[in-house]
């Protein structure tokens, strides 16, 4: 099949993001040059500009690949007839990344390049809004179905998953002999206790 200027294109593009992750998963957003991102992804400064305007505009890509990777995510999770099943799929996804350092490094610079650059800012609390916005439609489906007690909101349930997630990734960022996938069990015990299972049941381990 032949490939097309467009995709090519993207191709390209998306080789240029890949090494700007790495790159800023390692050394962070403002210690990583230009000059860096070219030699990793292989292309000149000006092939690079030809894509992305700015070291911003390639963080900014990042934030909004990511609010496409979670409606996606999310929206598959919405099929799931077992809501407990779904939630438990996404704390693991959560630890899988948490337990990668590029991710999680990632991660964390992205969250503090949005404290301190407005646009980023506003692109990443809109991810994270969707993100919140999803998984309380997720705990409220599981309510409806009687799969999680009503012992709190669902925006309630859901903030507070949200808090466990936020402090899984700064633990990780401050202590080097945390390993989530090792305390996956007693996470997720935390996390069926804010959920309320309805029937007693638990989360896989």
């Amino acid at each position: 099949m032949r490939v097309t200027d467009s995709e090519k294109h993207q191709a390209k593009k998306q080789m240029i993001l890949e090494a700007a992750k790495a790159c800023f998963a390692e050394q962070g957003f403002h210690q990583t040059s230009t000059a860096q991102i070219c030699a990793a992804a292989g292309v000149s400064t000006g092939n690079l500009f030809h894509y992305f305007a700015s070291k911003k505009a390639i963080i900014a890509a990042i934030v909004e690949e990511d609010l496409q990777q979670t409606q996606i995510f999310v929206a598959a999770l919405r099929e799931q007839e077992n809501l407990v099943t779904a939630l438990d799929a996404f704390f693991d996804v959560v630890l899988d990344v948490a337990s990668d350092t590029a991710q999680a490094s990632l991660a964390l610079e992205i969250a503090a390049e949005a404290g301190r650059d407005a646009e980023i800012g506003v692109l990443y609390r809109l991810s994270t809004r969707v993100m919140r916005e999803e998984l309380e439609y997720l705990v409220s489906l599981g309510m409806e179905r009687g799969q999680f007690r009503r012992q709190f909101s669902a925006a309630s349930v859901v903030h507070c998953l949200m808090v466990m997630v936020d402090g899984i990734f700064s633990r990780v960022s401050v202590d080097p002999q945390f390993k989530p996938q090792e305390q996956k069990a007693a996470l997720k015990t935390m996390m069926t206790g804010v959920l309320g299972l309805a029937n007693g049941r638990e989360a896989q381990k």
